[in-house]
């Protein structure tokens, strides 16, 4: 009876320590798998919004995990998107073409790996009453922008294209301003992206007149906003730079394709947000992402040419840069 017990007790025993193996090695597993994911830096260009969504949705549904990495996102602070990547305190963030390309000619070795919306969405925006509906009606009106040259460069070169003179147009700097009350207080139109300020004048019911930038210049369809890293990442960690691209493609095409659900997932991870902007924002940019490319992401080089051209022909940079050098398509996945 003793040896049956005694067996019994033995097997017990084996059984009881069988078990808390298995989970001792499925918590090591565990934990292995999450200190194998590459850790990384993503800084936004502003307060969460619509052109982001393709990233949030990458992070919640799992595609940069899948892809071994932890992405962080961050807001910029007042040093902003381009300082951060160029330093190296973010590994990719949001930048504009535009931007980029000042920045490269300041020496700072920012490199474009996608474009976040294929053709340019901005454009001048004013409220219908101050009757402003092509670039001659600019005219003696107050534009509210952020004081840089570049914008009266775009203004000028669109205006004496149509025999308006930029010299009659007021310039006020008014920074982030709200652009619904800086038109109703100090000025008459503003630089804006429809698929945000646009929409928002929508569901406010304040009809809008708009002034796309690339309806009138080739030039001025430059990609806003674009996907940004350092010369630094690619050459450091070009495998890093591939998984993430992969993965923000993934959560773009899934954005693309389920523009609701993909609302959803930005609204559960920036809940401050206005559900019916983000909402009806995202059905009005999702077919706007890829528009009329290949597949999203893609850059033309011409297009990079053409707006290193604009931006030496106005002084805007010294000379030019190289647009090879600033923008990649080999990080994209293959169709």
């Amino acid at each position: 009876m003793k040896k049956i017990y005694y067996s019994l007790f033995l097997s017990l025993l084996l059984l009881l320590t069988s078990c808390g193996g298995d989970d001792q090695e499925t918590q090591t597993t565990s934990d292995k798998d999450a200190e194998e994911l590459t850790p990384v830096s993503f800084v936004l260009d502003w307060t969460p919004n619509t052109n982001h969504t393709g990233i949030y949705v990458a992070k919640a549904n799992g595609y940069f995990e899948e892809q071994g990495l932890d992405v962080e996102i961050m807001l910029p602070g007042e040093v902003g998107a381009n300082q951060l990547i160029a330093s190296g305190k973010a590994d990719f963030g949001v930048s504009y073409q535009e931007g980029l390309t000042q920045a490269r000619a300041e020496g700072l070795p920012l490199v474009s790996i996608a474009a976040v919306m294929q053709h340019n969405t901005a454009g001048y925006a004013s409220p219908v009453e101050k009757d402003i509906t092509e670039p001659k009606d600019l005219e003696g009106k107050i534009y509210g922008g952020n004081g840089s040259t570049l914008e009266e460069a775009m203004m000028g070169s669109i205006m004496k294209q149509n025999d308006a003179d930029i010299d009659k147009v007021d310039f006020l700097t008014i920074g982030d301003s709200d652009f619904f009350t800086a038109v109703k207080r100090d000025v008459d139109f503003s630089l804006v992206y429809y698929g945000w300020t646009g929409i928002e004048a929508e569901l406010r019911d304040e009809e809008l007149n708009i002034i796309y930038l690339a309806d009138f210049s080739d030039k001025l369809d430059f990609y806003t906003p674009i996907l940004a890293t350092s010369e630094d990442m690619i050459d450091a960690d070009p495998e890093t730079v591939e998984a993430f691209v992969h993965a923000a493609t993934q959560g773009y095409e899934y954005t693309i394709e389920n523009p609701d659900e993909a609302a959803s997932i930005l609204l559960d991870q920036e809940p401050d947000l206005d559900p019916d902007l983000v909402k009806k924002s995202q059905k009005w940019l999702a077919p706007k992402y890829q528009d009329d490319a290949a597949q999203w992401g893609i850059q033309e080089k011409e297009r990079w040419e053409d707006f290193v051209e604009f931006m030496v022909e106005n002084k805007i940079i010294d000379e030019a840069v190289d647009a090879e050098k600033a923008f990649t398509n080999e990080f994209l996945p293959e169709k």
